[in-house]
């Protein structure tokens, strides 16, 4: 599969940007995966995206002097090196990744494009609550713009506490309570793991043409 690798930085960490074409890609570019057995009956999006989220993956490694590739958990879940904390996202024809030398360090990142501004009232009470909707409104955003960066926070959230919970959280385990230029404040509404409610979990953002990026 052809791709193209690049980075940049966000809140003080590489992250590693893969851009893939999948119409190049051949079920023999999964045998670089050790664990590309798990995926021969997966649909083609899933092996492109799949495998795009683990070149950038593995780029991250590389970075920090690791020679892996995250295999995949019970869950989905990517698994990263002992001694390593990392998260993997992808949309369209972009997936990026990053890792830290950290293994406790909560880490997630999240890329989506931005929702059309019918599709986000439509599905809003999926994501946030009223007074959620109410501060979202008062950002000064565009309304789209802002429920696709608190979609996009919480799935980021979600992801950097899955090693410690270990189940799926729903999207009302979170409020946003802050929301400016570069970051979003994410709230617990019941205790998580080892984290109390009202924990606040602070994210940065930036948008991208089309769409935004998140990160833990």
């Amino acid at each position: 599969m052809r791709t193209t690798h690049s980075t940049f930085r966000l809140a003080g960490h590489a992250v590693h940007q893969i851009t893939f074409d999948p119409a190049t890609f051949n079920d023999a570019d999964l045998i670089w995966l050790p664990h590309h057995n798990t995926l021969a009956h997966a649909a083609p999006k899933r092996k492109t995206e799949h495998l795009a989220g683990r070149i950038a993956a593995a780029h991250a490694l590389t970075a920090l002097n690791e020679r892996a590739i995250p295999g995949i958990g019970p869950s989905g879940e990517p698994l990263w090196p002992e001694n390593i904390a990392g998260s993997i996202t992808h949309s369209g024809t972009q997936a990026m990744a990053v890792a830290v030398r950290n293994p406790h360090a909560p880490i997630g990142i999240d890329l989506e494009a931005i929702l059309p501004e019918s599709e986000a009232r439509e599905i809003k009470e999926g994501i946030i609550d009223a007074q959620e909707e109410m501060r979202l409104l008062q950002s000064g955003y565009p309304f789209a713009l802002a429920l696709t960066l608190a979609f996009s926070a919480k799935e980021a959230l979600f992801k950097a506490l899955f090693p410690r919970v270990n189940a799926f959280m729903a999207f009302d385990s979170a409020r946003v309570t802050a929301l400016d230029d570069t970051r979003l404040t994410l709230t617990l509404t019941r205790p998580c793991a080892s984290f109390p409610a009202e924990t606040p979990f602070t994210l940065a953002w930036l948008r991208d043409a089309d769409r935004v990026i998140t990160l833990l």
